[in-house]
């Protein structure tokens, strides 16, 4: 028998309420019943990093990570990044150095990125590295990943001098 939850929560600033079976998983939910498809199923073991969504704007695996600990969470996803038609810092820096290949590791990869500057705004090339590591890219090499997140983060503290209010 399958025992059914109520969850509440805010995915990419929009407030859901949903019935949902108890042992969901976070990544099938955004996929299938919210229709958000840029967090990828990759290895479905928590390992790859291409289903890396924000949870309290902390990185999580999608893949194993039951929907029901997102309950009353704010949920990012890739989709939720841009605001009103401009794309976030890092997207816009993974545009300009060619950041990606096949695209698969992308979302995940950017929204490390910015968890990673919203921790430390000015990482140092071994943090970026180390952030990065949890997402498996087979594409890159991540020479230019991590020299678009590292233009990233020149480009949000710039931003963040020329407007302090403003949100990154």
């Amino acid at each position: 028998m399958v025992s059914y939850l109520r969850l509440h929560f805010t995915v990419n600033g929009t407030p859901q309420a949903l019935r949902i079976p108890a042992n969901t998983l976070l990544l099938d939910l955004l996929r299938d019943r919210i229709g958000l498809k840029g967090a990828k199923v990759g290895c479905s073991r928590g390992v790859c990093g291409a289903c890396t969504v924000l949870v309290d704007g902390q990185p999580v695996a999608g893949c194993s990570t039951f929907a029901f600990q997102a309950q009353g969470a704010m949920v990012e996803t890739i989709e939720g990044l841009a605001r009103d038609g401009a794309l976030h810092p890092v997207q816009q820096a993974f545009i300009d150095h060619a950041a990606l290949q096949c695209g698969y590791c992308t979302a995940g990869m950017i929204l490390l990125a910015k968890a990673l500057l919203a921790h430390d705004p000015d990482p140092d090339r071994a943090t970026i590295v180390e952030w990065l590591s949890s997402n498996v890219c087979r594409c890159t090499g991540y020479q230019l990943i991590v020299e678009a997140v590292e233009d990233a983060a020149r480009r949000m503290r710039q931003a963040a001098q020329d407007d302090p209010g403003a949100e990154a």
